[in-house]
């Protein structure tokens, strides 16, 4: 028995010792931070000025602060509008429409639009923005296409600011979507939607009674993902619009970093990086209720 108490010790030790470094970086670059945003949010900790040198705990000061801002509501309803059409509609339904093309089609078809897809993706998005701002600049491509049909130009980063931004977003950002949305449809058999054929169900039919359920795992951790990352997006907005023209494109993450940095206020910011997260847990928790309560139908 003693013996074999010191070799589970032994194990227990050693898989201590692989994993410690995983621990370590964990540690360093996630918990850490991650600490130390939530004791910043409850001070008034800044960048300049006595606060910068000793900073004092303030406790909700700064949360209270963000509901009495008078910009909050214009900043929470771009907020939405570009979550909603950019993330949960345009990157869900761009890349759930690419996975279902692809299906079926040969290998040559599904790596050439996926090479073309997933290159937008890892470009970087300061290259995005600037593509983008290219194309709807007023002397750029897109003006200059209207302009064969006899249409007059328009400034389009200027007049409609955050639809710009939510094209440039669903183009960045729909390769994730499609490759999840792309396994799951792999792994229905072919089969299955044969039969439901033979028994005369249509495509709609189809789409709603068998694709869809079978993939509501996938589309839950697509949903909850991608509204995380577009909940977070900064470069590709700030690099194109900066927030502007006025507050037409502040997002949250937008606000939070005029807080943070532009107006020296760290512990304000932080508080409103906690209240990004908070957002996105809840709607997390919203789209997971969603699933499981249509499961349990």
């Amino acid at each position: 028995m003693v013996g074999t108490r010191n070799q589970q010790k032994r194990k227990i030790w050693k898989t201590a010792l692989f994993f410690s470094p995983s621990i370590l970086l964990l540690g360093v670059f996630f918990i850490g931070p991650m600490i130390m945003t939530v004791f910043f949010s409850f001070t008034d900790i800044s960048l300049t000025g006595s606060s910068a040198q000793a900073m004092k705990f303030v406790g909700f000061r700064n949360f209270i602060e963000i509901f009495k801002d008078p910009k909050l509501l214009t900043v929470l309803k771009n907020t939405m509008v570009f979550l909603v059409f950019s993330g949960i509609i345009g990157q869900q339904c761009l890349g759930f429409l690419l996975a279902s093309l692809m299906r079926g089609k040969n290998r040559l078809v599904r790596k050439f639009v996926g090479f073309t897809v997933v290159a937008g993706w890892i470009t970087p998005e300061v290259i995005a923005a600037f593509m983008f701002s290219s194309f709807f600049a007023d002397a750029g491509t897109l003006n200059k296409i209207i302009g064969i049909f006899g249409a007059s130009p328009v400034s389009w980063l200027f007049t409609f600011p955050m639809a710009c931004v939510v094209i440039a977003n669903i183009w960045k950002g729909s390769a994730y979507s499609m490759m999840m949305f792309q396994a799951s449809l792999d792994n229905i058999s072919d089969d299955i939607v044969e039969a439901a054929r033979i028994d005369g169900a249509g495509g709609l039919q189809i789409l709603l009674r068998i694709t869809l359920p079978m993939i509501k795992s996938t589309m839950a951790t697509t949903f909850v993902i991608v509204t995380l990352s577009t909940l977070g997006a900064f470069g590709l907005v700030f690099a194109m619009t900066g927030g502007g023209p006025a507050i037409m494109t502040t997002t949250l993450s937008i606000f939070m970093y005029q807080k943070a940095f532009i107006a020296y206020q760290i512990g304000y910011g932080m508080a409103i990086a906690l209240f990004i997260l908070a957002i996105g847990i809840l709607l997390s928790l919203v789209y997971i209720r969603l699933i499981r309560a249509n499961d349990g139908n």
